[in-house]
Order: C-alpha cells, then structure tokens, then sequence
C-alpha cells in the first residue's frame, strides 16, 4: 500500500503496521527493515522511549537508525511530564492531521500494550487531571502502597478496583484521580470510547512471542551494554531534576538500580544483575499481556529480531 492511501476520508489511517512485543525483542530491528522496505515512518508505541534524557537507558534508536528511517515521538517528552496514553494518541492524531503519514506508511512498534489497544479501538476522552490532585496520590502511593490505596479505591468505587490488580499501583492512582477530579468512575468514561485512529481492518499486526530463556539471556547483556554506552551518566542527569520520584520517567528499569551505584550503596556489578532481573520480569509481564490481551488478529512470530 503507498503512502497517499493510508489516510480515509474520515482521517482514519488504514494499511498501518503494528509490531509489538516484550523489551529486548528485537521490536525496533524489525521496524527498521519493514520500513526501509514499505517505504514506512516509525512512530514510538513505547511508554518509556517518549521521555527525553534517558536515550541509552530506554534503548531508543541511535543515529544510525535514525538515519535508515525517519521516526517519531522518541525523546519528545520532558521527564517532570507525567504522559498518558491519552496524550499519545493525541501526538499521534497530530501526525496523522499533519500529512506525516500521506508518503510514507506508518509503522507502530513499541512494548505498550494500552497504546496499540487506544490505536485500534479509540479511547476515552477523560477530563484532564489537576497537577495537584495527581501529585498528591503518587506521593500517597509511595507513603502507603499499592494495596492500600486499591482499598480505598475498592469502598469508593468497587467496579474499577474489580477491573485492577491489588499490585497495578499506576493503575490504582489514575482510577483514584479520575474519581476526585471529574467525580466519575474511570470505568464510565472507560465505556464511551472515541473512534479508533487506525483502521483495524486494514491494519497488519505482528507480536513478538520470543522463547523466555532466550530473551532471558539478551536481557543480561543488553544492560551491561546500556552501561558501556552511558546509562550511568544519563541517570545522573535525571537524577539532578530532582523530580518526584512517582513520575513515570523515574520508574524506568535502571534508574533505582543506577542511583544506588551512584550513592555508594551496591557495586556496578549488583546494579546490573538487579537491573537484570527487573527487566526479565518485566517482559514477563509484557508477554503475559500480549499473551491474554490481543486476539487472533496478530501474526506472532517466535523469534527474537536483531
């Protein structure tokens, strides 16, 4: 499909590709070779790779990959941004309204589940959330944990908390904030979903299912790799925003485990098998994910890409 045939009438993309799969899957070798291919522009479908400062930590494409393809929203979000996946879909509406799209076919590929979800089946036009309001449940996440606050959201609102795991603190906050700020339950907005932005019908949907051993052992690599190439020197940096340490950005894998390096707290070598681990159980819940959530629609190949 050319370029000029991916926007309808109606503005919605159609002939997208979507790649998506565990981190350390070979997701973005992928893209590339499937742009370079179907003449396509990448667009980031990763929660992580949207947040500028850590380039090596969150594996976004270097300058070489940047230069096999042209890509978008990498590295466009500032850290003390707390990003939704309503505000995705919105930069990616924008492209779409822009042309970015007319010449080139859009391939989405990332480890966000709830992006390609929002793709394909539109999403909720929630109210915007106070600063105020969202600040102080993240603080009361950190002060009192996950489970605690899935209590209180379960006497206040007992069909989200069904919806949510005891464990899903991220969740948990964003059911809570959404009940202060608009005075409904997330669920009801959840229910009144606005129009897909791809065509799901036309859309080609690929998912990484590699064995777990195998994405195990790169997993280990990866990250001693990440180190080489400056992981260390890019967490310092984020750690001098002095950012509250709910926001999204400081939750990425690495950042906890680096800054305690950084502290004189544990060596580099039990930073990178802690890092390690996190990051295997991680992908673990990716898979699971994708696993439970996408539908025979999606081609899953069990291979891992380089």
């Amino acid at each position: 499909m050319k370029g000029s045939e991916t926007l309808s009438n109606d503005g919605i993309v159609k002939g997208a590709i979507l790649i998506a799969g565990p981190t350390a899957s070979g997701k973005s070798a992928l893209a590339l070779d499937t742009a370079e291919r179907e003449n396509g522009i990448i667009v980031n479908a990763d929660s992580m790779q949207v947040y500028s400062v850590l380039d090596v930590l969150t594996a976004r494409p270097g300058s070489d990959d940047l230069k096999r393809a042209p890509h978008e929203l990498y590295g466009h979000v500032h850290p003390s941004i707390s990003y939704s996946t309503g505000a995705w879909l919105r930069d990616v509406t924008r492209l779409a309204g822009e042309g970015r799209f007319s010449k080139r076919r859009p391939i989405f590929v990332g480890g966000t589940g709830l992006y390609f979800r929002a793709l394909t089946e539109g999403l909720a036009e929630i109210p915007n959330v106070p600063d105020d309001v969202r600040a102080r449940w993240r603080r009361r996440l950190d002060e009192e944990g996950p489970v605690r606050l899935h209590e209180l959201l379960a006497r206040e609102d007992m069909e989200a908390a069904k919806a949510i795991r005891p464990s899903d603190g991220q969740r948990i906050v964003r059911a809570l904030e959404v009940l202060e700020s608009s005075g409904r339950s997330i669920r009801t907005w959840q229910a009144a979903r606005a129009r897909p932005v791809v065509d799901g019908a036309t859309a080609q949907r690929i998912v990484i299912e590699p064995p777990r051993a195998v994405l195990a052992e790169r997993i280990g690599k990866r990250f001693a790799r990440m180190v080489e190439a400056g992981a260390m020197e890019e967490v310092r940096a984020l750690l001098a925003l002095r950012l509250d340490p709910g926001m999204p950005a400081m939750k990425a894998i690495g950042v906890r485990e680096l800054g305690m390096v950084i502290e004189g707290r544990v060596s580099i070598e039990e930073a990178q098998r802690l890092a390690a681990i996190a990051t295997r159980q991680y992908a673990k819940r990716q898979s699971t994910w994708f696993r439970n959530q996408l539908g025979p629609e999606w081609l899953r190949l069990g291979t891992l890409f380089s």
